[in-house]
């Protein structure tokens, strides 16, 4: 009898350990599917930054050569972040543009929900370029 109560004894401790594996594997799936969300909600904003700062460095450069005004380069960044769909107002792109300098800033924050958590991505991308005469 003695030898009955050990071999039930064990097996209650092997099954609470297979109870405790399966929460562990619960638990880390959890947080890989919530990490895997967080990353297709967020990277697709950073890449859209990282294309209209680049945007904004090209517009910069032809800037300066064509001598293009403040008003046409704010267009063209505001029609580049709208595609983007980057949320802007015309009003928030500086531009100063004169026959030697060319500065673009913009300053904007994109709300982003991730369900329990929700984060505000702020973002300062910039461009000068200067006239080599």
């Amino acid at each position: 009898m003695h030898r009955t109560d050990d071999r039930q004894c064990g097996n209650r401790t092997r099954r609470g350990q297979r109870g405790n594996g399966r929460l562990k594997a619960i638990l880390w799936t959890a947080v890989f599917v919530f990490v895997a969300y967080a990353a297709f909600k967020i990277i697709p904003v950073y890449i859209a930054e990282y294309q209209l700062a680049d945007k904004m460095q090209e517009q910069a450069r032809f800037a300066v050569v064509n001598h293009y005004t403040e008003e046409q380069i704010r267009d063209t960044i505001y029609k580049a972040a709208k595609d983007l769909e980057v949320p802007v107002a015309r009003e928030q792109i500086k531009v100063l543009s004169s026959q030697q300098l060319v500065q673009i800033s913009l300053d904007y924050t994109v709300p982003v929900d991730l369900i329990v958590y929700r984060v505000q991505l702020h973002f300062t991308p910039s461009s000068e370029n200067r006239s080599l005469f």
